[in-house]
């Protein structure tokens, strides 16, 4: 296993390149998959199912993941900046490999305007996460980080009832609201608070903690935002006046 860890670490890149590219595999096959009619009657709304169902196969992959790296080896919790295992440091590659295919997928495809608050996300995550890959710190914290997967599952899942035109009081959608907005609370908000804790904890003993930290404080505030029109869409149900022009981070 160490002999593996070696090689990969020894060209890093290539293997975040290598999974990059294997997630545009995955979109391209996703096109010949049949989507909901409704879908398929506009472009954005096409584009906007296939890269949601990229994302989701990307979450059911690193959420489950992550919390079995976690579970295998919980001092990873308690020492976020320096432990790290072979899967741990997979895990983090192959997420790169998808974040920034997605982001690639948002900017070539032409919805940036639209979608700017995942890009914001997505360069946040990037630069955290290739920092790890390529010095082998904060791997346990990107891990971490990637409970958040978890909810992702739900919050995705939700999108693509949205985009399929699904009626709210539906069975399948109240399940999934209410397990969507437990798993929101428990490994989102939960993630990244705690690693928001750890860091000021352990400010002066930690590398480059201040832009770790402002970048932390950033996500902190747009999930927060989120998890505010979640609530109002979901659950108070107010109506607000009808806007046309397309937005990947709809409520």
């Amino acid at each position: 296993m160490d002999t593996w860890l070696n090689e990969v670490q020894k060209h890093p890149a290539l293997y975040v390149l290598f999974f990059s590219v294997t997630f545009r595999i995955l979109h391209r096959f996703l096109q010949t998959v049949p989507s909901p009619s409704i879908v398929d009657t506009d472009p954005w709304r096409t584009w906007k199912w296939r890269n949601l169902s990229v994302s989701l196969v990307h979450s059911l992959l690193t959420g489950t993941w992550a919390v079995a790296c976690v579970i295998q080896h919980p001092v990873m919790v308690h020492e976020i900046h320096s432990t790290y295992t072979p899967s741990s440091y997979m895990l983090v590659i192959v997420s790169s490999g998808y974040f920034i295919q997605d982001a690639g997928d948002i900017i070539f495809s032409g919805y940036a305007k639209a979608s700017w608050e995942f890009l914001l996300h997505h360069a946040m995550v990037i630069w955290c996460f290739m920092y790890s890959v390529f010095t082998h710190q904060y791997v346990a914290g990107a891990v971490v980080a990637l409970f958040v997967e978890v909810n992702s599952v739900f919050l995705h899942t939700r999108l693509l009832l949205k985009l399929a035109k699904v009626a709210h009081n539906s069975f399948i959608y109240t399940v999934n609201k209410l397990l969507n907005v437990a798993t929101y609370v428990t490994f989102r908000l939960g993630a990244q608070f705690y690693l928001t804790w750890y860091l000021i904890h352990h400010y002066s003993t930690l590398d480059h903690a201040f832009y770790f930290l402002m970048t932390m404080m950033l996500m902190n505030i747009m999930i927060l935002i989120y998890f505010y029109r979640l609530l109002r869409t979901d659950f108070f149900n107010k109506r607000r006046p009808h806007n046309s022009a397309p937005k990947f981070a709809e409520d």
